[in-house]
């Protein structure tokens, strides 16, 4: 089996790589190919994920090339994990948006909006080198914003489905405070990419199996105080929802409060750019051969569990198994255009990847969802298609702005601050 990771270079891919690993009777790779146009940090990362495949016995061959048709030549799946601009182009989107009291955020937003556009078009690039290589290819995107992107995918034909780590980190969270594994805790996950609540927690009597019973009161009436401080909302609120938000709601639920923090302590890019650096010169040591701890503090914790796990179940590796992926609505939540893409579980198996079917959202938050969705809807026809007339739409659709001045000055600086990773512009 083969397998190219397109975004190769990152700091994150050793997570991957060791998931990889550890993992390798679920997925059994026999070629991964590592590809990204820096070589310079691709071939400190190849060199790391050799000696980690090396250490713990793993016989797969890993490549490293810039080319990315040869690295797709005969792949089974492709995983994205791309970032057009690098760290400077999220140094900036978390940046600017501020200048106008706008929650500065690289996947909500206008932060958001400007790494939908930066990005979009690189991808079905990418996308349609896999499709000629190789048409019964897996795309799998972990490139944010995730919905857009895949929504962007699969509006062009391609064979994709979007991956996130927030439910797989809420599953090890409550798994850990209901002090039972993982693979005994299912989640009722219901919303968008970057947007989702936990409406749910099943704990099962058996890993994996079907039957349970429904332990979420009880997890917040016991553990209710660590489960708001790790979302970062107020107890009282998690309390009155009755569910737990993902800690991305908490840009939507206390905007004001978040842009005063940012202002006050600086971007998350400059800390995730300082980590990197410290990163790649343990990387550049010949005698690391395993992730370092500083890796956890980079983001992505359980990308690999979650990544081995989706591409196991799609191409066969497995019989079968129920996952939270970004996957088109088709009537899944009714109130939903039919080629939205939700963020919900899904039985995913050698034939493809089916929503589960869902019990009516409550109006508290399905409002939300739907405004967002038809933001997401305007901010891919403006990656698309271009054109200030449509960004300037998508910005003015978007719950975090939504006013005429505001949509105006956010549209000047994302287009004076993207000019150069927009053809259009």
């Amino acid at each position: 089996m083969k397998l190219a990771v397109v975004g190769g270079g990152s700091t994150y891919t050793p997570e991957l790589i060791d998931g990889f690993a550890r993992l390798r009777d679920t997925l059994p790779l026999g070629e991964l190919v590592l590809v990204d146009p820096a070589a310079d940090r691709l071939e400190l990362v190849g060199g790391l994920a050799r000696r980690i495949f090396a250490k713990q016995g793993h016989t797969a061959t890993i490549t490293t090339t810039s080319d990315i048709d040869a690295a797709v030549d005969g792949a089974h799946a492709v995983l994205l994990q791309l970032r057009v601009g690098g760290q400077a182009a999220r140094g900036r989107d978390e940046t600017w948006p501020l200048e106008c009291g706008c929650v500065g955020q690289e996947t909500t937003g206008a932060g958001g909006l400007a790494k939908a556009l930066r990005t979009v078009p690189v991808v079905l690039d990418i996308a349609e080198r896999v499709r000629r290589a190789n048409p019964d290819a897996w795309i799998v995107d972990f490139t944010n914003p995730v919905g857009i992107v895949t929504r962007a995918l699969q509006t062009a034909g391609h064979r994709a489905v979007g991956l996130c780590n927030v439910a797989i980190g809420f599953q090890r969270r409550f798994a850990a405070l209901l002090g039972v594994a993982p693979e005994r805790v299912r989640l009722d996950h219901v919303g968008l990419n970057h947007l989702t609540w936990e409406r749910g927690v099943t704990l099962l009597d058996a890993p994996g199996g079907e039957s349970g019973r429904e332990v979420l009161p009880e997890l917040l009436a016991a553990h209710g105080a660590a489960v708001a401080a790790d979302i970062d909302l107020p107890l009282d609120l998690v309390r009155r929802l009755g569910v737990v938000p993902s800690y991305y709601l908490r840009y939507f639920y206390q905007h004001d409060t978040v842009v005063q923090e940012l202002l006050a302590k600086g971007s998350r890019a400059a800390e995730v750019a300082a980590i990197e650096r410290q990163l790649l010169e343990m990387y550049a040591d010949p005698a690391l051969d395993e992730k370092p701890q500083l890796l956890a503090k980079r983001g992505g914790a359980y990308y690999s569990e979650a990544a081995v796990a989706l591409v196991a179940a799609l191409l066969g590796s497995d019989s079968g198994s129920v996952q939270v992926v970004n996957v088109r609505n088709d009537g899944t939540l009714p109130f939903l255009p039919a080629d939205a893409v939700v963020e919900v579980p899904a039985l995913v198996d050698a034939t493809g990847v089916r929503p589960l079917p869902q019990r009516p959202v409550d109006p508290l938050y399905a409002g939300l969802i739907a405004h967002v969705t038809a933001y997401e809807q305007l901010a891919l026809q403006a990656a698309l298609h271009g054109g200030r007339d449509r960004v300037f739409d998508a910005l003015l659709a978007h719950p975090l702005v939504g006013q005429l001045e505001l949509a105006d000055q956010l549209t000047d600086r994302l287009l004076a601050h993207n000019r150069a990773h927009l053809a259009w512009a």
